[in-house]
């Protein structure tokens, strides 16, 4: 008989009774029934039940062991009587009858414990995350991530693309999040950096000839954290395909992407589907207008409209909507079906939660009733409006007697953000949105340039590298600051209710047209040859055109698990500070490796 076990603790079934098996793991639970002891005992692959008979030889070890404690126990399968089975435990139709146990290890007194689902402070998580990760969910959700990304290398095999290494020591990124540096030994004063992503490495395969590569890559930026955005490292599908169009990048991917989320729709005994029939192509401007975001959630019906025309009308004597409008501002409306019987209560809590949590001004709403036959309005500013604007407004909005609308006004930049946000939260608190649902969605025709007002000029949008729509005749035809803002790019991001999985593009493979696209966001040709260099005299030696895609894997699996934070799809996250609380990085180091390094610490700059 092996060592450690026969088998593993979630392999038991009826067809093993009679067999003396061998099982190791943690000990989960103990209970003590009447002098019987029961024991739950854990590994990677499940629970089995043990039961110690008084005076049994492993009854005295077990009785004064902590739990976590590892052990191994000899002893017999049994059938549990048919009142006793547990149907949701795979081995729930038998126990062990436990005779001999070694213990392989005893645990001290926990910091936290293993057993059951109670919320513990970040802190204790985070500093014995080993303990955490035993937790059932925790678990479960690292397996999925296993999982996930092995279906995600096969499908990108299956599609005819094969996976290379890109390096992870490479030059600091003037554009983009902040880099993390590491100091060169045989370079005084010169730095490597961490990759933010493979971007240019894997354009660069395709000029070497390479034609569909990808990676299950990490990436390394010094940013913030937050929910959806763990600081430090991040890991994503990294893709680059040669001669190929946008549409040609979009049949690659969405199967793969459709796949995946098909696949573990059903995870852990979730009821969920996809979404059938190919992503939804949402133009940028489109899904500003009528969603407030550019990562909208399909899955909320509510349609925001723009009602600023309305809102200036003669018959309508509002004058803050008026002002806002004649100075640039626009005015936008949010429907909330069958709200116009709610309380007060109802919309003087979405007021409160506009001033607090968005900074805004507040949210104006109009309820639509019928009185004697014909649409009416009630709420604080329903009077400024005569019938024949509010019937406007309700035919445009496409709303109707019982329903409400909410506005939001200002400048473009702030309204969009609040009509968007308010949208969200409109449909949450109407239980609008259907959990049960992934729904996919391509935004496309994102605009290649904005205008910066802090410096007053024109600058890049989105990507640098992109391929602008109509090439080097629409660059060369947008002689005016609004032609230039209205060129789009050949730019696109994958959403999932909500969530920004992937922004990808097609790039810029011209250097003529790099130089001009750069020239128009005010950075002349030695800028670019200097920053970007490596990958432009590459173009010069012939680069086929080109495109890809770089979908994240840590919000893939959030989302297939339905957690709220991706710390909780990351086997060793840092917390909100950056810091590694198990490993205590980062930490200083010893005088020694400094000096090897040629680098002398300066006092901290204070802020």
């Amino acid at each position: 008989m092996h060592a450690y076990r026969t088998h593993t603790c979630g392999e038991l079934r009826k067809s093993h009774v009679g067999e003396t098996v061998k099982l190791s793991g943690w000990l989960h639970r103990r209970r003590d029934h009447g002098g019987v002891m029961f024991i739950d005992l854990r590994d990677h692959y499940g629970l089995t039940q043990i039961v110690f008979n008084p005076g049994s030889a492993g009854f005295a070890t077990v009785e004064r062991l902590r739990a976590e404690s590892v052990i191994t126990v000899e002893g017999k399968v049994v059938a549990r009587d048919g009142d006793l089975v547990n149907p949701n435990l795979a081995t729930g139709e038998i126990e062990v009858v436990g005779g001999a146990v070694s213990v392989q290890s005893e645990a001290a007194e926990l910091p936290m414990p293993v057993f059951g689902d109670h919320s513990y402070p970040e802190d204790i998580r985070l500093k014995h995350r080993y303990l955490d990760l035993r937790r059932e969910q925790l678990h479960k959700n690292m397996v999925l991530r296993s999982n996930v990304i092995a279906s995600l290398r096969r499908r990108m095999v299956a599609g005819g693309f094969t996976e290379y290494q890109t390096p992870i020591l490479t030059a600091s990124s003037p554009e983009g999040a902040r880099d993390f540096l590491v100091p060169s030994r045989m370079h005084p004063g010169e730095f490597y950096a961490l990759p933010q992503a493979p971007q240019q490495f894997k354009q660069l395969l395709m000029v070497s000839g390479f034609d569909r590569y990808f990676q299950i890559a990490p990436c390394f930026r010094d940013e913030d954290a937050r929910a959806d955005r763990s600081p430090g490292e991040f890991y994503q599908l990294d893709i680059e395909m040669s001669f190929v169009t946008q549409e040609d990048v979009f049949n690659a991917v969405e199967p793969v992407m459709r796949g995946v989320f098909e696949e573990f729709a059903q995870w852990d005994g979730k009821q969920r589907t996809v979404v059938p029939g190919p992503f939804e192509h949402v133009p940028y401007a489109e899904a500003m207008l009528k969603y407030g975001s550019d990562k909208p959630d399909l899955r909320n019906p509510l349609i925001i409209c723009d009602v600023s025309d309305i809102a200036t009308r003669e018959d309508v004597t509002l004058g803050v909507f008026k002002k806002i409008v004649d100075g640039g501002g626009i005015v936008r409306a949010i429907p909330a079906p069958t709200t116009a019987e709610q309380p007060r209560s109802f919309f003087d809590k979405m007021d409160a939660w506009a001033k607090k949590e968005m900074q805004a001004p507040g949210l104006g709403y109009i309820r639509f009733v019928e009185e004697d036959g014909k649409l009416a309005g009630t709420g604080p500013i329903a009077k400024f409006f005569a019938p024949e604007a509010l019937a406007a407004l309700a035919a445009k909005a496409g709303v109707k007697a019982g329903d409400a609308l909410f506005f939001s006004a200002g400048d473009k930049t702030a309204a969009v953000k609040l009509a968007g946000a308010a949208r969200t939260r409109i449909g949450e608190e109407l239980g609008l949105i259907d959990k049960s649902i992934f729904k996919l969605c391509w935004i496309v025709d994102f605009p290649m340039f904005e205008w910066d007002e802090d410096n007053k000029c024109v600058d890049f949008s989105h990507n640098p590298f992109s391929m602008p729509q109509g090439g080097m005749e629409a660059l060369l035809a947008a002689d005016t600051v609004e032609k230039q803002l209205a060129i789009k790019a050949y730019q696109y991001d994958i959403v999932c209710n909500g969530i920004e999985l992937s922004s990808g593009a097609i790039r810029n493979h011209r250097p003529e047209i790099m130089l001009k696209a750069f020239e128009i966001a005010g950075k002349g040709p030695h800028v670019v040859e200097e920053k970007f260099g490596g990958m432009l005299n590459a173009f010069r030696y012939g680069a086929p055109p080109h495109g890809g895609i770089a979908p994240g894997v840590d919000r893939i699996v959030m989302l297939l698990a339905e957690v709220d934070n991706l710390r909780d799809v990351i086997l060793f996250p840092m917390n909100q500070q950056a810091r590694d609380l198990l490993m205590g990085a980062p930490s200083p180091v010893e005088d020694r490796q400094l000096k090897e390094l040629n680098i002398r610490l300066a006092p901290a700059i204070k802020s």
